[in-house]
């Protein structure tokens, strides 16, 4: 930063000279005490360098508002947005997220080491901090097939690359637990590092060793008990509120009700569409959301900024205090969180009279025409039975994890035969053109004339497709190979909407507004063909593939048992 840039920044602390900006009148929310300091905030080359009665060059009138740090997602996926790094910025900005730990996981599934610089590529430049971690599970696990391989010798050089945090979540736990060489080999090239996990159900013995392998978050918690345990061994509990996993409330309200503190508990989004970004917020759902269970505002914005960034070692975020970045949200009130205007390094990023203009440069083909099929036919698609009782995997509800259930089918000639409660579900490899396709039965999906399909189907992000019939399967399968990737919907012979995802087969080329309007309008034609409305038929589909997920799963080698981590037999 230099010595000259330091004695400015000493100067202007101590009124002798101006600032560069000072945002005057303001309610500032200090994360450190809890409490309100009314006063100005002195902006210095983007730092901040007082609180308190100061001078600008450019002055702001708060009058009275509130002002709080930039908020954290402590872990997402942009990929989920299905838009490139800038255009995701564009959308959460408003929203007040300055800071974003991203775990770019889904592009190296698929890409691999070229997946990864892409991502670091795109997120250079832009006005949002954006940190990586680097996937420790690609593949997520040895029981499906996926673009490439990332080993501990191709992270190596990754360790020291501005910008990367750590090591992303440790899906694959049962190898740690078994003392795997491979996956301990990448946690200990990062021990002095932060170091992500993902442990749906685990605890007991398992969690402890777990953590004593040098695991230090979780964003999997789905009831409260699991993050009590994980809370009581050290860990930070990412508390998510996405477009399919919606643990917050749970999470909350329980701990509330044990009087445990926030201390150690951070918010995250892990994946979220845009049009739920822009009709509920970002983090600011999260803040919201909190505050409306009964936890008090600046405990809320806490999570949401300075536990985070404690959690992330990131040592100038997360508060406004003299040496942090002037990453500010000015609000109207605590409670509401309504969002006035963004600061991101003492520069106006966003507010109601300011439109957002990020460029957007996709010169890297290498993440480009990655659908790689065989010939598909009818035949591939039938599922044989030997009886009437069938392993079906159950939906839940806002969950992510599946039930395993044993059911009465339709066999026609010893064929499963698809109707409005059991659909058929297949997933098939498209990146080496392997022909491998796995089969299974769905429960609560309720598709109904048609089908769906996607290349967005984690973490291997083959293509899945379900329906209740197979010639629409296979020209949805079709259609998907015609795009290079993407969502589609067939009903009745026809495609009824298609979007286009060239981008490893997860993102769209297209501006962010385009993406949501046509997400929004191909959502209300799946939910034409009947699908469950208590479930996001996209999303919910493309988790139907994840392995580390319990209870059941199909991979494209088959239905796979993600409690004993096995395959079995439909």
């Amino acid at each position: 930063m230099g010595v000259t840039t330091k004695r400015i920044r000493i100067d202007v602390g101590l009124g002798r000279k101006k600032a560069d900006l000072v945002i005057k009148n303001a309610n500032i929310v200090n994360v450190f005490t809890k409490e309100i300091i009314k006063g100005d905030i002195a902006v210095c080359n983007h730092l901040i360098a007082g609180i308190g009665d100061y001078e600008g060059v450019n002055e702001i009138d708060a009058n009275g508002r509130y002002v709080c740090p930039g908020l954290i997602d402590a872990h997402v996926h942009i990929e989920s947005a299905m838009v490139s790094p800038a255009e995701f910025a564009k959308a959460i900005l408003p929203h007040g997220t300055t800071t974003i730990i991203a775990d770019p996981h889904e592009m190296t599934n698929v890409c691999g080491i070229n997946g990864i610089h892409f991502m670091l590529n795109q997120a250079r430049d832009l006005p949002l901090n954006v940190y990586m971690m680097i996937p420790s599970c690609v593949p997520a696990t040895p029981f499906e097939n996926n673009g490439a391989s990332l080993n501990f010798e191709a992270m190596e050089p990754l360790v020291s690359v501005d910008g990367v945090l750590g090591l992303g979540e440790v899906m694959d736990y049962p190898s740690v637990l078994q003392g795997e060489g491979n996956i301990l080999r990448k946690i200990d090239l990062f021990d002095d590092k932060i170091i992500d996990g993902h442990s749906p159900s685990l605890g007991g013995k398992a969690l402890t060793a777990y953590r004593a392998a040098g695991v230090m978050t979780d964003h999997e918690c789905s009831t409260v008990e699991e993050a009590l345990e994980r809370l009581r061994l050290g860990m930070y509990v990412q508390i998510r509120e996405g477009s399919a996993a919606k643990n917050l409330e749970t999470i909350v309200n329980g701990l509330l009700e044990k009087g445990i503190n926030f201390q150690r508990c951070v918010f995250c989004t892990d994946d979220k569409h845009l049009e739920d970004i822009r009709s509920e917020g970002h983090i600011s759902a999260n803040v919201k959301k909190a505050i409306s269970c009964g936890v008090d505002p600046i405990e809320a914005i806490c999570m949401a900024t300075i536990n985070a960034a404690q959690c992330y070692r990131l040592k100038r975020l997360g508060a406004i205090a003299p040496g942090y970045s002037a990453d500010l949200i000015m609000l109207k009130d605590l409670k509401s969180f309504s969002i006035d205007k963004v600061f991101y390094r003492g520069q106006v990023a966003a507010d109601a009279n300011t439109s957002i203009n990020i460029p957007v440069v996709l010169e890297d083909k290498n993440v480009f025409n990655t659908v790689r099929l065989p010939q598909i036919t009818a035949d591939d698609l039938v599922l044989r039975l030997e009886s009437e009782t069938a392993t079906i995997i159950r939906i839940l509800p806002h969950e992510l994890v599946t039930k395993k259930e044993r059911k009465k089918v339709t066999l026609q000639d010893g064929l499963f035969i698809p109707d409005q409660n059991y659909s058929k579900l297949a997933v098939i490899e498209r990146h080496k053109a392997l022909s491998n396709i796995g089969l299974g039965i769905v429960s609560h999906f309720n598709i109904k004339n048609g089908a769906i399909a996607s290349t967005v189907a984690h973490d291997s992000h083959n293509l899945i497709v379900i329906g209740d019939n197979d010639p629409d399967m296979l020209l949805a399968v079709q259609e998907i190979k015609r795009v290079n990737g993407g969502y589609t919907i067939v009903s009745k012979g026809k495609v009824v909407d298609t979007l286009e995802l060239p981008i490893a087969g997860l993102m769209s080329d297209q501006p962010a507004i385009y993406v949501e309007s046509k997400l929004k309008t191909m959502i209300q034609e799946a939910y034409k063909l009947g699908i469950n409305p208590e479930i996001d038929p996209f999303i919910t589909l493309s988790f139907l593939a994840l392995p580390v997920i319990p209870e059941i799963r199909v991979t494209d080698r088959g239905l796979f048992d993600a409690v004993d981590f096995k395959f079995i037999e439909v």
